[in-house]
C-alpha cells in the first residue's frame, strides 16, 4: 500500500494512507521529494505546496477551506491551520454539465473518473423479492407494528416479543418501532410524523402491520388513516388500545392473523429496476470520500443503469458541495427544487439559532476531516455521477426511478428511517468509524477502511477499504451489486443478525 494519495491533480494537499513520522521522506511521483514537518496521522492532510494565509486549500480538485495562517509544504492540515470559506444563504447559477460522469472525480491511481468508468445496462439483473399487491416489492416478509404515540411503545414492544413465537411460513420477524410522537405536536412537526407513520405502514418489506394507537392522542388511528391513501387492507389491522378489555389480548389475536395472511407470501424472480436503495453515510474518515462513498457512487450508477433508483439525502453534509449536484439536475425546475432544499435547512438552522457550520463532528475530526466542505466533497460522492431526477421533501415518497435528493438531516437515524419512509427498501450506509445501529430496512454498513472491518465484524457488511490496496473500483462496484442483491433476496446484514431495529422521526417544532 502507498503512504498516500493525491486525489486530483490540482489539489495543494495529500491525504496520509498510514501515519507519517516527523521528519519522514514522501516521493511524490513527479520526482520531488517531500518531508513532514510534523506528525500527520493516516486519514489525514499534508500540504504539499506552501499555501498563503487566508489561501484556498484544495483537495478533490475544490476548495475545503481557508488557512488559518502560514502552511508551507510539509505541514499537516487540518483545523489548527485551516477554517470554513462556507457562507450563509448563497445565490446559485444553474449551470448544467453536458456530461453527468464529468462531475465526479476519483481518487488518483484507485480509479480513473466515473465518466470513463461508467457502462450501459450489460444484462437483466434479477433478486428475489416478494411482489405485494399494489406492485411493490418487498425484500423481507416482516410483520410490524407502528404505534401512532409514544403512549403505547411498551405495548408495542411486548406484543412483538410474544408474538415472535407464532411466527411461521415465509414470515421472518415480528418487529415493533417505537418512538415518542404522535401527540402534543403542532403544524408541520406534526404533519410530518403523520406522514413517516403512513409510509411505513404502507411499506413493502412488511407483510402485515398493526397500527397501535391509544385513542385520545392527536394522530389517533381515525386522523391518521387519511394519510394512508389506497392501501391493501388485507396486511394491515388497527387497534384503539382505550377501546378493548385487553390490548395484550386483541393485539396477539390481530397479529396472528396478520402471520397467518402473510405466512404464504412466496419470493420471486424480480428485476433489479424494483429496487429503491438509500444512501447514508456516518461516522466519516478521512478515507470516506476516497473509497466507501465513491464505492456507493459507482454502485448507485449500476442500478441507475438497471433502471433501479437511489435516493441521497443528509443534506447539512451537502453544504460545500451543492453546486455539483445542481448542476447534475435534468432541468431547471429541478435544480430550483435543490437550491430550495439547501435554502430551506440552512434557514431550518437560522430559525433555530444555530450556526449553519457547525460540522464535522468529533469522531469526524479525528479521522481527518476538518471543514464541512471537506466532509460534503466527500460526502456527496455516494451519488455517483447519473443526473439528478427528483428532490423530494421529508416523508415524501419517491415517484421518479433514478437519482433523488431527499431532504433530511445528517442524523443516522432520522437520516435513515426518512430513507426507508421515502421508499427504500435497503440502506447502503459507508462509515470510517464504525456504528451498530439499524433502520427500518436492511442497513448495509460499509467500512472505509479495512482496519475497521476487521475489528468489527459484527457491525460491518462490506470492506470498502480494499480500495487502498490496490482492488479496482469497477470490479468492486460489481462486487457490491452482487451483495445488495443477495440482502434484497433474504440475506441478512450484521445488524439484523444482531437483532437491532431502530426508527426516529424528524423532531422540528414545539412539544405541547
Amino acid at each position: 500500500m502507498r503512504d498516500f494519495i493525491k486525489i486530483h491533480e490540482g489539489d495543494n494537499v495529500i491525504v496520509a494512507l498510514k501515519d507519517l513520522a516527523l521528519g519522514e521522506v514522501i516521493e511524490l511521483g513527479t520526482g520531488e521529494r517531500l518531508e513532514a514537518k510534523q506528525f500527520v496521522p493516516a486519514g489525514h492532510k499534508m500540504a504539499v505546496r506552501d499555501i498563503a494565509a487566508g489561501g484556498e486549500v484544495i483537495k478533490y480538485g475544490y476548495r475545503i477551506g481557508i488557512a488559518k495562517e502560514p502552511i508551507h509544504a510539509g505541514d499537516w492540515v487540518h483545523v489548527h491551520n485551516l477554517q470554513t470559506a462556507l457562507g450563509d444563504l448563497l445565490e446559485y447559477q444553474y449551470e448544467p454539465v453536458a456530461d453527468h460522469a464529468d462531475a465526479s472525480f476519483r481518487a488518483d491511481g484507485i480509479a480513473v473518473k466515473n465518466g470513463t468508468q461508467r457502462k450501459e445496462k450489460s444484462e437483466e439483473l434479477t433478486f428475489q423479492g416478494f411482489v405485494r399487491a399494489d406492485g411493490s416489492v418487498g425484500v423481507r416478509n416482516e410483520i410490524w407494528i407502528i404505534p401512532t404515540v409514544g403512549c403505547v411503545n411498551n405495548v408495542a414492544t411486548a406484543l412483538a416479543k410474544k408474538a415472535n413465537a407464532l411466527v411461521h411460513g415465509t414470515v421472518e420477524e415480528v418487529i415493533a418501532f417505537p418512538h415518542p410522537y404522535g401527540c402534543s405536536q403542532m403544524g408541520d412537526d406534526q404533519e410530518h410524523t403523520r406522514e413517516i407513520l403512513a409510509d411505513l405502514i404502507r411499506h413493502p418489506n412488511a407483510g402485515g402491520v398493526l397500527v397501535l394507537g391509544l385513542g385520545c392522542e392527536n394522530s389517533n388511528i381515525p386522523v391518521l388513516k387519511p394519510y394512508l391513501g389506497e392501501f391493501d387492507e388485507s396486511r394491515v389491522r388497527f387497534l384503539v388500545c382505550q377501546e378493548v378489555e385487553d390490548e395484550m389480548e386483541a393485539g396477539e389475536a390481530l397479529l396472528q392473523e396478520l402471520i397467518d395472511q402473510a405466512a404464504n407470501a412466496k419470493r420471486e424472480s424480480v428485476p433489479a429496476s424494483k429496487l429503491i436503495v438509500g444512501m447514508k453515510c456516518g461516522g466519516s474518515d478521512g478515507f470516506s470520500g476516497i473509497t466507501a462513498n465513491p464505492l456507493v457512487g459507482r454502485f448507485s450508477d449500476l442500478l441507475i443503469a438497471q433502471g433501479g433508483t437511489t435516493i441521497l439525502t443528509e443534506v447539512p453534509e451537502m453544504f460545500g458541495a451543492e453546486t455539483i449536484l445542481m448542476n447534475r439536475c435534468e432541468n431547471r425546475e429541478l435544480f430550483d427544487k435543490t437550491v430550495s432544499l439547501i435554502n430551506d435547512f440552512k434557514n431550518y438552522y437560522k430559525e433555530n439559532h444555530q450556526t449553519i457550520y457547525e460540522n464535522p463532528s468529533p469522531g469526524n475530526k479525528k479521522g481527518g476531516i476538518s471543514t464541512l466542505e471537506d466532509k460534503s466533497l466527500g460526502c456527496t460522492q455516494k451519488s455517483g455521477s447519473a443526473p439528478v431526477t427528483g428532490v423530494l421533501a421529508y416523508g415524501k415518497r419517491v415517484e421518479t426511478p433514478g437519482l433523488n435528493l431527499l431532504s433530511a438531516p445528517g442524523n443516522d437515524l432520522v437520516a435513515a428511517t426518512a430513507l426507508a419512509a421515502s421508499g427504500a427498501q435497503i440502506v447502503l450506509f459507508t462509515t470510517g468509524r464504525g456504528t451498530p445501529f439499524a433502520s427500518p430496512v436492511p442497513t448495509i454498513k460499509i467500512s472505509s477502511n479495512s482496519g475497521l472491518a476487521e475489528k468489527k465484524k459484527n457491525w460491518i457488511d462490506f470492506n470498502a477499504g480494499v480500495l487502498l490496496e490496490d482492488a479496482e473500483l469497477t470490479q468492486q462496484g460489481e462486487k457490491l451489486m452482487e451483495y445488495v442483491l443477495q440482502v434484497a433476496s433474504g440475506k441478512k446484514v450484521c445488524s439484523e443478525i444482531a437483532g437491532f431495529h431502530d426508527m426516529a422521526i424528524f423532531k422540528q417544532g414545539v412539544t405541547l
